[in-house]
């Protein structure tokens, strides 16, 4: 998933969730510190043999489930980290055979969400923009794995899965954005020299704070390991905190949010005159929210009379909400607001990692969003889906706990950069990809947008991405791609075909 609550929250929302980790420094160094010093554990692993049919073909492959321990510069052990690689029998020359690396975000969020419903070769089905009911749940052969166009390895960061620090070393040492790639960066440097998998085509493949994590990991990788990568997979990106929270002064994520609203308000049946083709009419919520929206928001105060008023019907038109609320929000609506006002005369909660679910309020007159419908629809089926598909299929884990979400990882987060400058409160790697498509001018770059995304909107990422500042022999290396879903997009099955589609054509294109 991201997750139950991504990287992308409001400061109003009071629950803790990775949504507002941004706004959390390090902390006093206490949360998951309690672990006392203990000898290294050993690594461990368990490999059995499978096969699946994919797009006609019957691909036999390997399941590996195990750990990999990782050192300091002291070679003293450190951590352990979890990984499920699966790759294809039988392979002759591994130097054609792509592998990809492939996590989630939170921070603090396992590789399950990703695993069990897009990439891996099983999936849970889930009902579409509904609640999950309660086991049994069903899990099947994932005829859209990219099996059949690369080998995968699903990593689970320190904290998250069966992934824990070990010796004399703590899970905090491994919460934060430098402290987090770093251990990535030497997991898969280890994977890719254990495997032989040097000369094989590389990809990163990350969701939600999985993205932030791509940036920053391919620039080190690069510049750290001298290991250039082929591409990167972005899914439901943000690269720009600030561009996702809505602080006092700050008029950029009105903006960047309003085409995500307007496409939520149509899915729902909310607005007065529906649109027709909604590819025309979104174009037409874009212009409005850089041009006219853009211009009356930096007016401020000075905004008065009949052009305010203007504003507000064309918002209220666009947006669902009544012109009242939205004079009353002085035109500006962050998103815990509309996703709890949105659906109030039906007693409902929008969602917000998919707008498309709707859940009952427990409070009528809230202000804020009081919880996410989509994560609460979808939590149980994966949690339980995997530990049974781990234990049962992969022959690993026995009675370890699999950590499927990390809070007390997310509220912990180390959001400072070594040698930056920059404020905590406003992470930022778009300098990071910046660099590394530089350095590596052949690196390739996938995003992946969710129409209905209330956690990390598609026009925040086309904005992103128009201002990384790439040289203009580069800027065609970056290629967006929409779907009729949400941050998870492969929640809706004619999407997650589309995106197998896109996906394993990304590949294959950059591969050779």
């Amino acid at each position: 998933m991201t997750v139950a609550q991504t990287v992308a929250a409001q400061p109003q929302e009071t629950k803790a969730s990775d949504a507002n980790a941004g706004d959390k420094k390090s902390g006093d160094g206490k949360a998951g510190d309690t672990k006392e010093a203990e000898p290294a554990a050993k690594e461990e692993s368990s490999v059995t043999d499978h096969t699946i049919r994919i797009g006609g073909e019957t691909i036999a492959y390997k399941a590996t489930a195990g750990t990999i321990l990782l050192k300091n510069d002291k070679d003293e052990p450190t951590a352990l980290i979890y990984s499920t690689a699966y790759t294809k029998s039988d392979v002759k020359g591994l130097n054609r055979r792509p592998v990809a690396f492939i996590y989630n975000g939170g921070p603090g969020s396992s590789s399950a969400w990703l695993h069990m419903g897009a990439w891996g070769p099983k999936r849970v089905i889930t009902p579409d923009a509904q609640p999950s009911p309660p086991a049994p749940y069903t899990i099947s052969d994932n005829a859209y794995s990219l099996l059949d166009v690369a080998d995968l390895v699903f990593v689970d960061p320190v904290g998250t899965g069966f992934s824990r620090s070990t010796g004399k070393a703590h899970d905090k040492d491994f919460w934060g954005i430098d402290e987090d790639v770093k251990s990535l960066g030497q997991f898969i440097t280890r994977y890719v020299s254990r495997n032989g998998r040097w000369n094989s085509p590389k990809y990163l493949i990350g969701e939600s704070y999985g993205t932030f994590r791509s940036a920053a990991l391919v620039n080190y990788m690069q510049s750290h390991e001298h290991m250039d990568f082929n591409g990167v997979v972005l899914m439901s990106s943000v690269l720009d905190l600030s561009q996702i929270r809505f602080p006092q002064g700050e008029d950029l994520p009105y903006i960047l949010f309003l085409p995500s609203y307007v496409a939520t308000a149509a899915y729902h049946h909310l607005l007065v005159s529906p649109p027709g083709d909604s590819d025309v009419f979104l174009r037409e919520v874009r212009h409005f929210a850089e041009t006219d929206y853009a211009e009356a928001l930096m007016l401020g105060d000075r905004l008065q009379g009949a052009a305010r008023d203007e504003i507000v019907k064309k918002l209220a038109g666009y947006t669902g909400l009544s012109e009242d609320y939205i004079r009353k929000a002085d035109l500006r609506v962050t998103a815990q607001q509309f996703m709890a006002e949105l659906e109030r005369s039906r007693d409902m909660n929008t969602g917000r990692l998919d707008a498309r679910y709707s859940g009952p309020m427990m409070d009528p007159l809230t202000e804020y969003v009081e919880y996410d419908p989509q994560s609460s629809a979808v939590s149980g089926a994966f949690t339980a889906t995997f530990n049974d598909y781990v234990r049962s299929e992969l022959k690993f884990g026995g009675e370890q706990h699999y950590e499927i979400l990390n809070l007390k990882a997310n509220e912990a987060w180390n959001w400072k950069r070594e040698g930056a400058g920059e404020s905590a409160s406003a992470p930022n790697v778009e300098g990071d990809l910046l660099q590394a498509m530089v350095m590596n001018p052949h690196l390739q770059v996938e995003v992946e947008n969710g129409l209905y995304d209330l956690a990390t909107p598609f026009f925040q990422t086309e904005y992103t991405m128009d201002h990384l500042g790439l040289p203009e022999s580069v800027r065609g290396h970056v290629h967006l791609d929409y779907y009729d879903a949400g941050h998870m997009m492969y929640l809706r099955e004619e999407s997650l075909a589309k995106l197998k589609a896109n996906v394993a054509k990304f590949i294959a294109a950059t591969s050779h």
